[in-house]
């Protein structure tokens, strides 16, 4: 599955995703976000759910985005 929005700051990025469940009053969308590191092992890409010290204000910074898209997502009237 292919995320809505990514976030990226630094090495670290957040990831919304967005599922679509059946309700009593209908579809309703509910979104999920997935952060992550990314760090270079020898010559491949890996990623990593683990954030060491200087990793967190990244972290927070992916986060605070992540949160304000969903927020504004959520508030939506349709």
């Amino acid at each position: 599955m292919k995320p809505e929005k990514v976030f990226r700051v630094g090495s670290v990025s957040a990831s919304v995703f967005v599922n679509t469940v059946d309700t009593e009053n209908g579809k309703r969308e509910i979104r999920n976000v997935n952060l992550q590191r990314r760090y270079k092992d020898g010559d491949e890409w890996k990623s990593s759910s683990s954030f060491g010290l200087g990793d967190i204000p990244q972290a927070m910074s992916a986060l605070q985005l992540a949160f304000d898209y969903v927020a504004e997502k959520e508030a939506e009237v349709s």
